[in-house]
């Protein structure tokens, strides 16, 4: 009787199921994944919700650094020797979040080629992600910024189709997030309101008109 051979790795498999140093958690809106100081000992892997990333000072001044949603992982810098998280995670929605040991991690890196795609694919989506941020920080105006970030929540230019209703988020996490003032901030989505390219009552539903405020004037980035 001939044995069956073992079944072909499937990353979307590894990341649904809990096993060994795998566990799923779910968690409610503004509930801490982690905490800036925290050890670093894991990596975690976003099922479904939105979490934000934000760094306290020590002069106490809070900052969100990034937004992640589903398909994203988080967490990764303790593979790169990170001893303490360098920024605190929270729940922006409510979430399904896979918790993967840093070994766990390792291992399947070294062992599995598509899991390692997958996981090197988004480390160079980051990364490109974080240059853009850069770009947009130096050289666009706090309105284009907004309209941006507004897009980036909504899933624009993600692969899937766009989420155009945005769960609900304060002007004050908006005026973090871009570097202005929560003023300036009610001022363009006020703006983008009379102008057709967004719904704003509590949730905030997004038009893809909006990407003309960002496409309009961008900067030329040189290679």
């Amino acid at each position: 009787m001939e044995r069956k051979g073992k079944p072909p790795f499937d990353p979307k498999v590894f990341l649904s199921k809990v096993d060994g140093g795998r566990t799923i958690s779910d968690y409610r809106k503004d509930q801490i994944v982690y905490g800036q100081g925290d050890p670093a000992d894991c990596v975690f892997f976003i099922q479904s919700g939105k979490v934000k990333k934000t760094v306290v000072s020590e002069q106490g001044k809070e900052a969100v650094v990034a937004l992640l949603g589903t398909g994203d992982f988080f967490g990764e810098g303790c593979l790169a020797g990170e001893s303490l998280r360098l920024a605190t995670v929270s729940a922006m929605t409510k979430c399904v979040i896979v918790r993967i040991s840093k070994e766990d991690v390792t291992r399947v890196i070294h062992e599995e080629p598509a899991f390692a795609e997958l996981f090197i694919s988004h480390l160079l989506a980051r990364n490109s992600r974080v240059e853009e941020d850069l770009v947009d920080q130096l050289f666009n105006s706090s309105e284009k910024r907004l309209a941006r970030t507004l897009l980036l929540l909504a899933n624009f230019g993600k692969e899937g189709r766009p989420e155009p209703i945005i769960a609900k988020i304060s002007q004050e996490t908006l005026a973090e997030m871009i570097g202005t003032t929560r003023s300036r901030v009610s001022f363009f989505m006020n703006r983008f309101r009379e102008l057709g390219l967004i719904d704003y009552n509590g949730k905030i539903e997004v038009h893809s008109s909006l990407l003309n405020v960002v496409l309009h004037d961008q900067p030329r980035i040189r290679p």
